[in-house]
């Protein structure tokens, strides 16, 4: 991981300092690296102290800015960023992993000739298993793309989609979607407990298969479909599940009404 310039990180919450352990881990030199945060968490804290980060310097005093990192609330970005506003001096690749803003708020701050890049992380980033969507303007370079890209890859997997509003389609389903498994193992776990099984046991089984589950699909290239047919006897217990699962009114159009919704609410607040 290589810049040829420093990378501001603007927030270093859950999100913000799972990045920067990643960077660190990556390779990414520390006195590259500036975090600008009044009140990091305990532990995001201790990292910048350990590694002799730059924390919160005067921005007048900061040089070869390269890129700035949003990851700030949503709710409290443009106030931020009216703060930080002397950084688009450097002409800086702006990457922002804040869900519901736009390009174009960001390109309100720093220029309609900045280059911008609008990412959508999901919560397993954390722990360094998440996927982030991304899309740009038309001022992003190859090379840019590809440095974000890289920094992206430290919290999981990353996507590029070439338009702007799919990254409202990819909150739906990445951003959002962590809640709708973590809601199924709750359905799972609820419903063994409904024929018998004691709460602590049926939760332990749900969270383990659901959990598992995962994991066979992150170790393997084979489809989802191949691995549900490949536990799925003709007439066996799976099977007689499946034929609920997979009516008409089953978990299909269930889901998509969920992802529609989630999609429709993402473009709202983008406004």
């Amino acid at each position: 991981m290589q810049l040829d310039g420093n990378l501001v990180l603007l927030g270093a919450g859950k999100m913000g300092g799972a990045m920067l352990q990643g960077w660190l881990d990556g390779g990414l030199p520390a006195n590259q690296i500036i975090v600008l945060d009044p009140a990091p968490p305990s532990e995001t804290a201790e990292l910048i102290a350990v590694n002799g980060i730059s924390h919160n310097p005067a921005l007048d005093s900061l040089k070869e800015v390269e890129i700035v990192l949003a990851a700030v609330k949503p709710q409290i970005m443009d106030d931020v960023l009216i703060g930080v506003a002397d950084l688009k001096r450097h002409n800086p690749l702006i990457l922002s992993i804040a869900a519901g803003k736009t390009i174009a708020s960001f390109e309100a701050h720093f220029g309609s000739e900045a280059a911008v890049i609008r990412s959508i992380p999901n919560t397993p980033a954390a722990i360094g298993r998440g996927i982030t969507a991304m899309a740009t303007n038309g001022n992003v370079s190859k090379d840019q793309l590809a440095l974000a890209e890289s920094l992206l890859s430290s919290i999981g997997e990353v996507v590029v989609v070439d338009r702007e509003e799919l990254i409202d389609a990819a909150t739906a389903v990445s951003g959002s979607g962590p809640a709708y498994i973590f809601y199924l193992t709750e359905c799972l776990a609820a419903a063994g407990e409904a024929t018998g099984l004691p709460a602590e046991i049926a939760m332990q089984l749900a969270r383990a298969t659901v959990a598992g589950a995962g994991e066979l699909m992150h170790r393997t290239s084979t489809p989802a479909s191949t691995l549900r047919e490949n536990v799925t006897s003709p007439h066996g217990t799976t099977h007689a599940a499946l034929q609920v699962l997979m009516s008409n009114d089953g978990l299909a159009p269930l889901i998509k009404r969920a992802v529609a919704a989630a999609e429709s609410r993402s473009r709202e607040l983008a406004g």
